[in-house]
């Protein structure tokens, strides 16, 4: 079959590049952006939706988070919104709370994070704080006084 696929390869007719084209993948893109009014809301929303490959726009003013999904690229969102709006964007940085070990030491915490997010962090020292074990945290708790079947030889 090797053969005939190149042999099949050398005398096709039909254009080339389109045998070649990558397809792009759906994605979910979340941006963080400034959002004070109505009318800041719908300018994005309406700048975005324009864009080829967009098929929904979710905008929460509220965490000033917009969410973007279709088969674009992160990049290409970030520079729609800037050309056509003018407004500040970047990816969205903040995760849930719940998946961060440590999310009140120094490079995660941040006071402008909406309700139960914290910014996610790469960084190798902040995630060199390690959680406690379930051996670590059976046997502290096994002397705790909030723990009714605990020890009393304290």
């Amino acid at each position: 079959m090797g053969v005939l696929d190149h042999m099949s390869g050398i005398f096709d007719c039909s254009r080339g590049s389109a045998r070649h084209r990558k397809y792009r993948q759906l994605q979910t893109v979340e941006v963080k952006i400034r959002l004070d009014c109505e009318g800041c809301e719908r300018k994005v929303k309406r700048s975005l939706e324009g864009m080829k490959g967009v098929s929904q726009v979710l905008v929460d003013r509220k965490s000033n988070k917009v969410t973007v999904v279709g088969y674009v690229e992160p990049a290409r969102v970030l520079a729609r919104i800037a050309h056509r709006t003018g407004k500040k964007a970047e990816l969205w940085p903040y995760v849930p709370y719940d998946t961060v070990a440590h999310p009140y030491t120094a490079g995660v915490y941040d006071k402008k994070a909406p309700a139960g997010y914290v910014r996610s962090n790469q960084d190798p020292q902040v995630s060199q704080f390690a959680r406690a074990s379930s051996f670590e945290v059976r046997y502290t708790t096994a002397f705790s006084d909030e723990n009714p079947t605990a020890c009393a030889v304290m």
